[in-house]
């Protein structure tokens, strides 16, 4: 099983995703630079967390427009899944690969913490092992989680069940949504459910005596779906 991470001038969760994937994929992943225009044949690409060029002009706008994408976008018609996160998914909306956009964060200030969140679709590799309903406690660190996009947007991707996590309350009172993203939304596929954007770090969450594990859980749980898949 073989992953990629795609790395940009300011990428800084690329080590703790790829501590990650070798935790749960038993192997190491490769590093494509953003200025390659070929990625070798793989089961997964990851774009990871970071300030990629420090989160100038908009966060994840530089970076769209970044040789590495134009393969990433490709790959991704292909049916190779792509998962985004924080940076990743700013990159992925950027890049109109995925739809919406990540906004300043409602408070205008940088959010750092524990939240929970509600797995809404059950039905793609990424989260066909969860419950629908199940909540995950994943650590997000961003100042521009703030999902938006139009009604029309919005509604078309409830109707197409492409939400695939919304923040939630949970019932020990963890608070929820940390950044005004609009309806709670956490993280969206694209139309196929084969490219996932999401701003909680499941990299993060890998290590039980740090807290709950679930972000362990996200990748035990993808590399047995792709397993399924290859």
């Amino acid at each position: 099983m073989k992953t990629a991470i795609v790395l940009f001038p300011g990428s800084n969760r690329d080590r703790d995703m790829s501590i990650a994937i070798r935790q749960s994929f038993g192997n190491d992943p490769l590093f494509i630079w953003h200025k390659e225009t070929e990625i070798p044949k793989v089961d997964l690409i990851i774009i990871p967390g970071g300030f990629s060029y420090g989160d100038y002009l908009r966060s994840g706008a530089i970076s769209a427009l970044s040789p590495v994408m134009r393969t990433v976008e490709k790959q991704a018609r292909n049916g190779v899944p792509v998962l985004g996160v924080c940076n990743g998914f700013q990159i992925l909306t950027e890049a109109r690969i995925l739809p919406g956009v990540l906004m300043r964060n409602i408070t205008l200030k940088f959010v750092c913490k524990t939240i929970s969140l509600k797995v809404e679709n059950s039905s793609s590799i990424f989260s066909n092992r969860y419950s629908r309903g199940q909540i995950l406690s994943l650590p997000v660190a961003h100042n521009d989680g703030n999902y938006f996009a139009d009604d029309d947007t919005l509604n078309r991707i409830e109707d197409n069940d492409q939400v695939a996590f919304r923040y939630v309350t949970n019932e020990n009172g963890l608070l929820g949504n940390p950044n005004g993203s609009m309806r709670d939304i956490a993280g969206v596929y694209n139309e196929n459910k084969t490219v996932l954007g999401l701003m909680p770090h499941p990299e993060n969450a890998i290590y039980s005596f740090f807290g709950r594990a679930d972000g362990r859980d996200f990748f035990d749980n993808l590399i047995k779906s792709l397993y399924l898949i290859s």
